[in-house]
């Protein structure tokens, strides 16, 4: 039977919240075939709410009114839904672009890898101990990145004379952070000896920290705690220690970060997160409506899934087109879309119109690509307001009433850890407690906060969806230009 007690739920230690039982299904580099829908679709249908949810690291999430049996487990496992390690499920967390192997601009293809990682933790069972937070990314030169997204180790694929490396980054600030380089190449062949070896030393710290009793209740410590403890250079000298043959240093010209937020000339890694913001607004988006894939004569289909939720019908309607017009399985997206590939450009007309039947979308300029919410108090203990409803009555609104001809990102947060997205955005609106009514501070462009420049400290929920309008039609109307963006607008 499904444990109900975790802290990050995965899928055989869920956690219980007020709208149910929630497990994520973990799934390495956002891939799920059709043939797992369908088995995903009958424990939906028999246990759940009749909703799934695509998380920001392109997992499921599912919620139930039980825990779940002993045999639906071990279904999951005999589908590729669960490690078939069951110790290690909850490390499955391996991020790569979702246009991975279909993308002309990559160096690389990185599904062998994530392939390769997955199956390095089903043989070591003692990695169980680690973080269930602890992830890995493998960009490999797509015009989707994800090498800017949250992460433990992120490995980005770089040509040098002719030679396909990866760029070393670990996650050196705080939480929600891009990771940083640290200035070493692992060549191609080396990849998976030097996660291993950066993956027990953080092993055997955990484990020392565990025995010692550091953390309270015995929680296993991040991997960056690892490195605000020991600092990176002492981390990299033991994991070389475990390592064949020592590693090349970059050799090409890479932005001089700072290790940690308030190093001792004060600088931090605030300013490359600045620099990136535009760069991380783009790819929210671009992955969004039909793209040619690198294989002549194919296509992608980037589809707009409201703030992250599908019903049972709409994923099988998905999984359906992906099985019939396409290659058989989905890409979720760290954006909380998702992809249907592989379809020919004669078919490309009945997918979209298909799409459009089950009630969602595809262009980048929908109301519902612009929002992120999280959970919200039914959902989450930390939420002070009901995040998800707010935040479609804010798209209903949108969609009713105006026409967006610009990519926009507007952030619903139910408290300050801004869980759904840590990326700076257009608009964002976070929940506060210690009221009556349900009411957001209100943040426009950049400013003093992570959220941007404060506009409003305490808003009504139910005057959101006027305000937001309001806010769309002022830059609408009195931008420079068609190409302004909402934050050069903004911050002018």
């Amino acid at each position: 039977m499904q444990s109900t007690t975790a802290i990050c739920p995965s899928l055989f230690n869920a956690t219980t919240a007020q709208d149910g039982i929630l497990s994520r299904i973990r799934l390495p580099a956002g891939l799920i075939t059709s043939t797992q829908c369908e088995a995903l679709l009958q424990v939906v249908n028999q246990f759940s709410n009749g909703e799934i949810q695509i998380t920001n690291r392109a997992n499921l999430q599912i919620r139930t009114s039980q825990a779940l049996p002993e045999e639906v487990l071990l279904d999951f496992q005999d589908y590729g839904l669960a490690s078939s390690t069951q110790s290690t499920d909850g490390l499955r967390n391996m991020m790569a672009s979702p246009s991975a192997g279909i993308d002309a601009h990559a160096k690389i293809n990185t599904i062998p890898l994530v392939k390769a990682w997955n199956f390095y933790l089903l043989q070591h069972p003692e990695l169980a101990i680690l973080s269930n937070k602890f992830s890995i990314c493998f960009d490999g030169g797509e015009a989707i990145r994800v090498s800017d997204r949250p992460n433990d180790i992120c490995l980005v694929a770089v040509e040098i004379d002719q030679e396909i490396y990866f760029d070393l980054h670990l996650g050196l600030g705080d939480r929600g952070d891009s990771p940083a380089s640290v200035n070493v190449l692992i060549p191609e062949n080396q990849v998976l000896e030097v996660l291993a070896a950066l993956t027990e030393v953080y092993r055997e710290y955990t484990q020392q920290q565990l025995e010692q009793k550091t953390h309270s209740r015995s929680r296993p410590p991040r991997l960056r705690e690892l490195l605000h403890d020991w600092g990176v250079e002492k981390y990299l000298a033991l994991v070389g220690e475990k390592l064949r043959s020592p590693l090349p240093p970059l050799k090409r010209g890479a932005l001089e970060v700072p290790l940690f937020k308030g190093d001792a000339e004060g600088r931090g890694i605030a300013p490359l997160n600045e620099a990136i913001s535009s760069h991380l607004e783009r790819e929210s988006f671009q992955h969004l409506g039909i793209h040619s894939q690198k294989q002549s004569g194919l296509f992608y289909i980037g589809v707009v899934v409201p703030l992250g939720r599908l019903t049972s019908q709409q994923l099988a309607g998905l999984s359906n087109l992906a099985k019939q017009y396409g290659g058989g399985a989905l890409r979720l997206t760290p954006w909380q879309n998702l992809l249907i590939t592989d379809i020919v450009e004669a078919d490309l007309e009945q997918v979209t119109q298909e799409i459009l039947n089950l009630g969602l979308y595809i262009s980048a300029h929908h109301p519902y690509a612009a929002i992120a919410a999280c959970s919200g108090y039914k959902g989450c203990k930390s939420a002070h307001t009901d995040t998800q409803s707010d935040a479609k009555k804010i798209a209903t609104y949108l969609e009713s009433c105006m026409q967006l001809d610009q990519p926009i990102n507007i952030h619903v947060s139910g408290c300050e850890k801004s869980c759904a997205q840590h990326h700076p955005s257009d608009i964002a609106v976070v929940g506060m407690g210690g009221t009556n009514t349900e009411t957001y501070r209100v943040y426009v462009g950049d400013g003093d906060s992570n959220f941007g420049r404060e506009v409003y400290a305490e808003y009504p929920a139910d005057k959101l969806p006027e305000l937001v309008e309001q806010l769309l039609r002022n830059y609408q109307t009195q931008r420079q230009n068609s190409t302004q963006t909402f934050r050069g607008f903004i911050n002018h």
